[in-house]
């Protein structure tokens, strides 16, 4: 048993289960990793090829700049989202409409639309590259607040909200799979903490600075701030943001990740021989000239139509599953609590202003600012330990020890925030309570992400479609129906709620690590596996 990880009697190292470190395990010996690639004493997984065109060898000086550059982007698109909230009673007031039918429009189907095209960008990214779906994303969105600066109706908004859901899908679903183009798995954690980070902060300070914009400019004047942000954008994305896919076998292709696709069976010690790859190191480094090209004809041979179906038969793998529940559930209740945080603190006896409801993010940008990167390094460094302690051998289920810290934040983060709202207790409670839940946010998120990341990294992409379809589809019900539900039941009982479903969907994190080695397992031996 490795750390409280059952071992598996069919494969001795399923897809996700790789060597780290210099101890030696049972299955290993010192001559079948004596000739693999190393950062120190930690052999490299995947094993990069010798060319100078192979992502993994870039300078840490290119890579960290791209990854801010996606992160920093995606979390602008992000906030998109929910920047809109605290003029939410605004918007209903002005066009007459009623709030749940405001946020449905305003801020759920803007997320709903999101997760429907993942489908289609994350399948032609698979074949296309990255690269065009980034700058275009980019480009629609600049367009799509410009729309929203003007938009003098209801209708016009909503149909621009939707339109900028569209455009968000790039940013918000390839930047993780491009983390996975770009580093090793033991660099992965930080990086997607940064992204992280983008993302919380993106949540909760564009609701800051947007209360501050309605309350002096009007709804119009939050889309004119963000026009301007993409303006700065483009150009870095254009520019910087290089293609990332390395369509090339790396002839480590056996190795990659300790396994030959996403779904492969064990490595052979034979094998471990031939991790270094063939590729010639004097293979000419592509001019920058031609890395700026959006277009460069078919990257892969996959069916596009097949690509945009692939994510509903990954629902069937138990990694996906979990970490769609988790990830879907703790972004779900962090947006609801941002709506419904307006209705509770505009009416007595909080009777806040958009600007003032604005500044109860404050806290909680705070707290993401400081949890996210500190996750992040706990996302490498735990499971690092860990591996040496477990005869070199690292297990994705390590990333799960995260979510020890998340589950009574967010438990008790929501049925504190219910209880003072109920009783009227003073604002400060409410935040602290709040506050709490957002501390829980990274933790879950990097335990999640990085988990389906270790165990399918192949497919990364339409893995992570389905968590963000599922993710949007909770929202939009959530921002629908979460007026009403409030009006119905009270803070109290509904917060109440919220903390015990969050509860029950995390717990399943303690079946998946204990079984989740022979999950991979039996889904590596699967037929029906290997044929999506």
């Amino acid at each position: 048993m490795g750390i409280g990880v059952l071992q598996d009697r069919y494969l001795d190292r399923p897809p996700g289960t790789s060597k780290l470190g210099e101890e030696q395990g049972p299955s290993f010996d010192t001559a079948s990793t004596s000739d693999l690639k190393r950062d120190g004493n930690i052999i490299l997984v995947p094993q990069p090829s010798d060319s100078p065109n192979d992502p993994l060898n870039w300078s840490m000086v290119q890579k960290n700049s791209i990854m801010l550059i996606l992160a920093f982007s995606s979390g602008v698109t992000t906030s998109l989202g929910p920047m809109i909230s605290p003029g939410l009673v605004l918007i209903s007031q002005q066009f007459k409409v009623n709030p749940d039918t405001v946020s449905t429009f305003m801020v759920g189907s803007i997320l709903l639309f999101t997760g429907v095209v993942t489908f289609f960008t994350a399948s032609g990214a698979n074949i296309w590259g990255k690269r065009p779906f980034f700058v275009i994303s980019t480009v629609l969105l600049l367009v799509s607040n410009v729309w929203g600066t003007f938009a003098d109706s209801f209708p016009s908004l909503a149909a621009m909200r939707i339109f900028q859901g569209i455009a968000s899908a790039p940013l918000e679903t390839l930047v993780t799979s491009t983390v996975s183009d770009l580093f090793f798995v033991h660099q992965r954690g930080f990086r997607l903490s940064l992204w992280g980070v983008m993302l919380g902060t993106g949540v909760l300070l564009g609701q800051i600075i947007s209360g501050f914009i309605i309350q002096s400019l009007g709804i119009s004047g939050t889309f004119a701030i963000s026009a301007l942000i993409f303006c700065l954008i483009l150009p870095l994305m254009y520019f910087v943001v290089v293609e990332t896919t390395y369509p090339k076998p790396r002839n480590a292709g056996q190795a990659n990740e300790g396994r030959p696709d996403s779904r492969g069976s064990s490595i052979d010690i034979k094998d471990l021989k031939d991790l270094k790859g063939d590729d010639p190191a004097n293979e000419p480094k592509e001019s920058y000239k031609s890395q700026l090209r959006l277009f460069r004809g078919r990257l892969s041979n996959e069916s596009f139509w097949k690509g945009v179906a692939k994510p509903f038969p990954l629902v069937c793998f138990p990694a996906v599953i979990f970490s769609t529940l988790v990830y879907a559930s703790f972004f779900c209740w962090l947006l609801m609590i941002g709506v419904l945080s307006v209705s509770i603190f505009s009416a007595p006896p909080y009777n806040l202003n958009p600007a003032q409801i604005g500044l109860t993010n404050i806290p909680l940008a705070i707290a993401a600012l400081i949890f996210s990167p500190i996750s992040g390094w706990m996302a490498d460094a735990i499971p690092v330990w860990m591996a040496k302690r477990n005869g070199g051998i690292f297990e994705p289920e390590f990333r799960l020890v995260l979510m020890a810290i998340a589950i009574p934040l967010s438990t008790a983060g929501f049925i504190g925030f219910g209880m003072a709202t109920s009783k009227g207790l003073s604002l400060t409670w409410c935040l602290v309570w709040i506050t709490m839940h957002s501390i829980a946010v990274p933790f879950a998120s990097q335990a999640s992400i990085s988990y389906v990341i270790d165990c399918h990294t192949k497919d990364a992409n339409q893995a992570f479609v389905t968590i963000n379809f599922v993710k949007a589809l909770l929202s939009f019900i959530a921002t629908t129906m979460g007026n009403g539900l409030l009006a119905r039941y009270g803070p109290r009982d509904l917060f109440m709620g919220i903390a015990f479903l969050n509860l029950g969907i995390s717990l399943l994190t303690i079946p998946s690590y204990i079984y989740g080695k022979r999950l991979r397992s039996w889904v590596a031996r699967s037929d029906w596996a290997k044929k999506i």
